[in-house]
């Protein structure tokens, strides 16, 4: 086993990359900023020109506020969307069947009863009547 840098620097790249990267980024001057960028539609390549404020304020819908945290919804996140908890429950076992003790039939439930624990039995006091 390596000691795992190769990853560290994947996973650095994949969850902390900026909204652009510095190659798209094509030339900035006279207040205006031109930078290439992918169209969400189609999927092409597009090159854009906008004023440097507009710009900045793009970049700025990406920030995150203050607390929060950034996760991509990739990887293992998306099994959890599809996870059938039945699909790895263990199987059920058999019990043996109740047999009477006294002709050795098998017994049938007939009806089951519920103990009330002590939290949940009421004290009753009983009213003394005063005879004056």
């Amino acid at each position: 086993m390596g000691s795992g840098e190769k990853a560290l620097i994947y996973l650095g790249r994949y969850l902390y990359r900026g909204v652009i990267r510095e190659q798209d980024i094509l030339a900035c001057a006279n207040g205006r900023v031109s930078f290439r960028h992918r169209h969400a539609e189609t999927g092409k390549a597009e090159k854009r020109s906008l004023t440097g404020v507009d710009f900045l304020w793009r970049i700025l819908q990406h920030v995150l506020p203050k607390g929060f945290r950034r996760a991509r919804h990739f990887g293992l996140l998306p099994l959890l969307l599809t996870f059938d908890p039945n699909r790895f429950k263990p199987p059920r076992k058999e019990r043996p069947p109740m047999l009477c003790s006294c002709c050795g039939a098998l017994m049938t439930i007939v009806r089951t009863r519920i103990r009330a624990t002590s939290s949940a039995v009421v004290a009753v006091v009983p009213r003394v009547g005063v005879a004056l």
